[in-house]
C-alpha cells in the first residue's frame, strides 16, 4: 500500500511542491489549506484547516483517515513570517505568530498522535526554519517561534519512540516562495530609532526570498527523509553559507558571532 501523507499548508509554495513531489512518486497526498478553494491546482485533494482552531484540526485528521484508514507521514508545513522591532511588534501580531507557527503544529500532533500509536508507527515532519537556530533582529519573533517547535520536536522524539513513531525537524533556508507577500510586518515609523536599520534589513531579507532555493529542493529532502530507515533528529536545507552559520554559531564566542550578524545586516 501506498503510505499516506498529511501537509498542512500546502496550497503554495514548499508545501505545494512536496505534495506534488511526493504524489509523483507514488504516495498518497492530502494536502491542507485554509482557503481550498482559492486553489484548484493541485495533483492532490486539498482540505479545509486552520492550525489555529483545534476543531478545525481534529475535522482535517479525522476526515483523512476515514478516507484514507491510516496516516504514516505528517508533515507541519504552515507557517506564518513575521517582522519588526521587538519594542514596536504589537502583541496580538505576536500571538498570531505563535497560534501558526508553534501551537498549530502542536494542535495537529496531538490530533494525529492517537492514530499513529495505534498503528505502531508514523513519522511526524515538522519543518522549522534555520532561523530558529538565532535570534535574528527584527525577526526575533520568527526565531521564536520556530525555534519553540524545534526544541518540543526534540523532547516529543523521545516521549513517542516507545511507539514506533519518528519525529524530525527540517529547517529550509531562504527558498523562492510567496511568503514575503504574507509576512506580518511592523510598519515603519518616521520617528522610530529603529527606523533606518529595520529598513536595510527589510529589503535584505526580501532580496533573499526572491533569490532563493527553488521549494523543489525542500521536496527532494523530505523525500529522502521519509525513505529513511532511522530519521536524524534534524536536517538543514539551504544555501552553503545559511547552513554554515548555523556552524559558527556553535564554535564562535558570542560576541563574535553577534557582530557578524551586524555586519550582515547593516546594523551599527
Amino acid at each position: 500500500m501506498s503510505k499516506v501523507v498529511c501537509i498542512t499548508g500546502a496550497s503554495s509554495g514548499i508545501g505545494k511542491s512536496i505534495g506534488e513531489f511526493l504524489v509523483n512518486k507514488g504516495y498518497r497526498v492530502f494536502g491542507s489549506s485554509r482557503n481550498p478553494e482559492k486553489y484548484p491546482k493541485t495533483n492532490f485533494p486539498l482540505f479545509q484547516l486552520d492550525v489555529r482552531d483545534t476543531a478545525s484540526v481534529v475535522q482535517f485528521i479525522e476526515k483523512v483517515s476515514v478516507e484514507a484508514g491510516q496516516i504514516d507521514v505528517l508533515i507541519n508545513n504552515a507557517g506564518v513570517g513575521i517582522t519588526g522591532p521587538i519594542e514596536e511588534t504589537p502583541e496580538e501580531e505576536i500571538k498570531a505568530a505563535f497560534e501558526t507557527n508553534f501551537y498549530g503544529p502542536i494542535r495537529v500532533i496531538k490530533a494525529v498522535l492517537p492514530l499513529m500509536r495505534n498503528q505502531k508507527n508514523g513519522l511526524v515532519i515538522n519543518i522549522t526554519s534555520i532561523a530558529a537556530y538565532m535570534g535574528l533582529p527584527y525577526r526575533g519573533f520568527y526565531s521564536a517561534s520556530k525555534s519553540a517547535l524545534e526544541i518540543t520536536t526534540e523532547a516529543l522524539r523521545m516521549e513517542t519512540k516507545q511507539f514506533g513513531i519518528e519525529f524530525t525537524n527540517i529547517a529550509p533556508g531562504d527558498f523562492a516562495t510567496n511568503i514575503a507577500s504574507g509576512r506580518y510586518h511592523a510598519p515603519l515609523i518616521d520617528q522610530s530609532p529603529y527606523k533606518r536599520d529595520y529598513s536595510n534589513t527589510l529589503n535584505l531579507m526580501n532580496s533573499h526570498v526572491d533569490t532563493g532555493k527553488d521549494p523543489m529542493v525542500m521536496a527532494k529532502a523530505v523525500h529522502k527523509i521519509i525513505e529513511s530507515k532511522a530519521p536524524g533528529v534534524r536536517y538543514k536545507v539551504g544555501d552553503f553559507m545559511q547552513k554554515f552559520s548555523v556552524f559558527l554559531k556553535n564554535i564562535l564566542p558570542g560576541k563574535t558571532y553577534e557582530n557578524m550578524l551586524m555586519k550582515h545586516y547593516k546594523i551599527k
